[in-house]
């Protein structure tokens, strides 16, 4: 797994990925395609332009295998000294290798301190994911609290990277 930092350059494979991740959600998030057939999704130049956030390719053998952004400030609290996992994303062939957890885990290390990660209540197998690779980071059990965010029931993991 080699986590590789983007630029503006990227958008495009990105912006391919992202409808990919949409797809995924789209059930759980209950996301629907517009008429051009493509999920609208939040524009990606943030990421280049504003110095607390940041995107990654994940690549798997060599191979693109996700994505990963991430943002200083807490979208729950406001707190400006929390890291958010805004998005992430791993292709479904590299799922359950231990691909997402190794890339996540190298999140964490390249930027300590406090982290959430927030999860829809309807995606389980993101809950299993966050639970599992977030406990096995921290090393101890990290239990996640219930909340609604944009009119949405989710579970918040909070720890100490």
């Amino acid at each position: 797994m080699e986590l590789v930092a983007t630029t503006s350059a990227d958008e495009s494979v990105l912006q391919n990925l992202l409808q990919l991740y949409a797809y995924d959600l789209s059930e759980s998030a209950g996301l629907h395609l517009g008429r051009d057939g493509r999920y609208e999704l939040p524009p990606l130049a943030p990421y280049w332009t504003e110095p607390n956030r940041s995107a990654f390719l994940i690549r798997a053998d060599g191979q693109l295998g996700g994505f990963a952004l991430i943002a200083r400030g807490s979208r729950i609290s406001g707190d400006p000294d929390v890291w958010d996992i805004a998005e992430f994303f791993v292709l479904k062939r590299y799922r359950r290798h231990g691909i997402g957890a190794a890339a996540a885990s190298e999140i964490w290390r390249r930027f300590p301190g406090r982290w959430e990660v927030r999860v829809l209540t309807t995606n389980q197998p993101a809950q299993r994911f966050w639970q599992t690779a977030i406990n096995e980071f921290t090393g101890a059990a990290i239990d996640p609290v219930a909340l609604e965010q944009g009119g949405r029931q989710r579970l918040v993991f909070r720890f100490e990277a």
